[in-house]
Order: C-alpha cells, then sequence, then structure tokens
C-alpha cells in the first residue's frame, strides 16, 4: 500500500516540513501535483507509520506512485563484482509486477545472475522475488521463468485502480498493454461484451470494473489462467458482471449475443474471427481484433482478414481505427483494429 496526503499546493511546504520532522515522508517516491474535477492538488507519498497526524487532510492510497531512481543504477550496484567486460552485458530494464522484479539476463552472465538478483533487490526494497524471464512457449504462451530469490512466485498488481493476481512463472502480464488496458475500461457500459481470450481478465477486469456493462461473457482455455481469472474476478468484486468459462472460443463463444467483442491474443487469433464476429448481435457491434503483423502490412492485412471473415457470413465491415499496441519483435508490431461489423 503506498499511502499519501492529497492538499493544496499552497500547504505544501508546511506538510512536506511536517512530514519529514516527524519521519513519515516515503522518500522513495515523487511528490506528485495532480488534477481532479475539484481541482489541482500535491499529494505527499507517506510512510505506512503516519496514522492520522495529518487530521483535517485526505489521506488515500496512490494508484500510480512514482518513484525516485534508486541513488545508484544497477551497473553501480555490480561494479565490485563483475569485469568491465560483464558490465557491458548487465540488463538495462526490467519489470516490476506487484512485488516482484522480472528481467532478462543473458547467457554471457549465468554464473553472475544471483548477485544481479541481489543488486536488484537492494534498488527495490519493497520487492521479494526477482525471477528471471526465459522466453514464451507453447500454445498458452507461458512464460519460461526462474526465481532466483526470494520466497516466491505469487503476487498481485495493482494497475488502474484493479487488482491482477497472478503467478509470473504461469501466465503473461504486458506493461505494454497498459493503454489498452485503460482504453478498454472506457468502453462497454451497459453492453453484453465477450472477451475471447481472457487471460487473467487482462482486459475484462477493467472494464468491468470501470465501465459497469451489462454482462461480460469472459472466455480462457488455459485451467491455469482460468483459475486466476476467477480469483480476480472475486478480488475486484465484479461477480455479478463477468461470466467466466472455461473451454476453446472456437466453441465456447455465444451467438448473436454481444454487442461488443474483444480478441486479445495474438499469434491465430485471424482463425477465430468467424466465431467472435458470429458472437455479435444479429443487428451487428463492435469487434476489437488484435494481431501482431509486420510494420509494411499493418493497414492492410489485418483489415483483409476482418472483411474476408465477415464476408464468408455475410456481413459487411466498417474500419473504426487501427491502432499500435507497441512494437512486438524487430520489423513486427503488435496492434489492434476496432471494428463495426453490421449486415
Amino acid at each position: 500500500m503506498y499511502r499519501a496526503i492529497r492538499i493544496p499546493p499552497e500547504k505544501g511546504e508546511e506538510i512536506r516540513e511536517k512530514a519529514v520532522n516527524g519521519n513519515f515522508l516515503d522518500t522513495t517516491r515523487k511528490i506528485q501535483r495532480i488534477k481532479t474535477e475539484e481541482g489541482s492538488f500535491l499529494e505527499i507519498p507517506l510512510k505506512s507509520n503516519a496514522g492520522e497526524v495529518f487530521e483535517g487532510f485526505t489521506v488515500i492510497e496512490q494508484e500510480n506512485p512514482k518513484f525516485l531512481k534508486p541513488s545508484a543504477s544497477l551497473k553501480e550496484h555490480l561494479k565490485d563484482s563483475l569485469s568491465k567486460t560483464e558490465l557491458t552485458h548487465v540488463p538495462s530494464g526490467w519489470q516490476v509486477l506487484g512485488d516482484i522484479i522480472i528481467v532478462g539476463i543473458p547467457d554471457t552472465l549465468e554464473s553472475k545472475k544471483i548477485q544481479i538478483a541481489e543488486a536488484l533487490l537492494a534498488m527495490y526494497p519493497k520487492c521479494r522475488s526477482v525471477v528471471r524471464d526465459l522466453g514464451i512457449e507453447g500454445q498458452f504462451r507461458q512464460p519460461k521463468r526462474e526465481l532466483l530469490l526470494g520466497s516466491g512466485t505469487e503476487t498481485v498488481h495493482k494497475e488502474h485502480g484493479c487488482f491482477f493476481k497472478q503467478d509470473v512463472t504461469k501466465v503473461m502480464y504486458s506493461k505494454g498493454n497498459l493503454e489498452e488496458r485503460k482504453r478498454m475500461s472506457k468502453l462497454g457500459g451497459g453492453e453484453v461484451v465477450v472477451d475471447m481470450f481472457a487471460g487473467i481478465g487482462y482486459f475484462s477486469i477493467p472494464m468491468a470494473v470501470h465501465a459497469q456493462p451489462e454482462k461480460i461473457i469472459s472466455i480462457e482455455i488455459n485451467p491455469e489462467s482460468f483459475a486466476y481469472l476467477r480469483e480476480n474476478i472475486r478480488l475486484n468484486h465484479v461477480e455479478d458482471i463477468i461470466t467466466p468459462i472455461l473451454g476453446d472460443c472456437s466453441q465456447a463463444a455465444p451467438e448473436e449475443e454481444a454487442d461488443r467483442v474483444i480478441m486479445g491474443y495474438v499469434g491465430t487469433t485471424h482463425h477465430y474471427l468467424e466465431p467472435g464476429i458470429k458472437a455479435l448481435k444479429k443487428s451487428g457491434g463492435i469487434l476489437h481484433y488484435h494481431e501482431t503483423v509486420p510494420e509494411n502490412l499493418v493497414r492492410t492485412r489485418p483489415e483483409e482478414r476482418i472483411k474476408k471473415a465477415a464476408g464468408c457470413l455475410g456481413k459487411k465491415v466498417e474500419i473504426l481505427a487501427t491502432r499500435r499496441i507497441k512494437k512486438y519483435s524487430p520489423g513486427v508490431l503488435h496492434v489492434v483494429v476496432d471494428a463495426r461489423i453490421f449486415e
């Protein structure tokens, strides 16, 4: 929990000084200026022992705390235990999910992986485990990961007001999809939605929490991801909105029921376009179709695939937008196409 006190800007120095003098200021996070419907405020980060010493002001839990850069870089932490050549191979980036650090370490530093893990934990004292990322494998795109240091690989990651419980060695969670998850949280209000590759609830949970659809049918074939999907539905108190289904989308997706269909998988998603389109109401609806595609085909291949599948079902297509999610690999982009399907 990252607590902060929200105050008018003119009170900033007074409250900051009070927090410093009382040893309540969390010096690992930045003081942030934020804007709300009520106006502009400062958020001063507090330690968990701050208690009720700031009576009269609002103490909140920050959803997106901004951390100060560690006083020393990873290379600086390792300069006494690695050679100059080895230091050139030290990773420059990593991912923090909940209280777990996920890092890719090249084979050239195999013998130094524990020292690297120890250095990362020193840089992030609130984290408890370091996991080495070794890629993705299998039909379910499961991560290949190795626990280097720590007490476990299960965590709860909080993002945009939603909780995502997961085991980082069993399911993928891409930080690069954050903006798309936020976008989905604004869509679907009052609608029936089918999420065809729901995973642990990447898109279903934000939509249910923030947009309040009438119903979301969330389909997932991987039993481990499905177990976390059910847990996250409970954690976020959206049992009355989300109906989870364990199964293959090609057989489990309903027909002519949805106002909106999310196809958030990549790789073989185009094989599921017809079931996705069939899930939309006879009168039509919106399809969010994800694909990994070479950069030179971004404006043609995904659209052509949607139009071909729709044509086979006697449907028409209006392309609303093609959005870049992230770079997937050299020369390949992950994109999402928003399309209106109608008769």
